[in-house]
């Protein structure tokens, strides 16, 4: 399955501006990297990927994201079916945001 182009849309307006915004196609899924970082994504699932701190609160509409297997520590996503308003975008796709800006810009 290939990502979400309607939110991939999305999360690009939340986010054209933000500095040192990018975008790269990986895994079948479409990633918004800040200064490097990946805040966010659209997931081959259809769904939202956000990076997370793996010690922070999360957030009820998002669950551990699990690769072959083995839960991926900072890593969050959604149910792809269940539709995520405006609202609950920015504060899904903020989690991730936060989170990178804590990071120092890869070179």
């Amino acid at each position: 399955m290939a990502y979400d182009a309607e939110l991939a849309d999305r999360i690009r307006t939340l986010l054209a501006d933000e500095p040192g915004l990018t975008e790269k196609a990986m895994f079948g899924g479409l990633g918004f990297m800040l200064d490097g970082h990946m805040a966010a994504a659209a997931n081959s699932s259809g769904g939202l990927m956000v990076r997370a701190d793996p010690a922070g609160p999360g957030d009820p509409l998002l669950f551990p994201m699990v690769m072959r297997g083995r839960e991926m520590a900072g890593w969050l996503q959604n149910d792809p079916d269940v539709p995520l308003t405006d609202a609950d975008l920015s504060r899904l796709v903020g989690i991730g945001v936060a989170f990178v800006r804590t990071m120092p810009a890869k070179s």
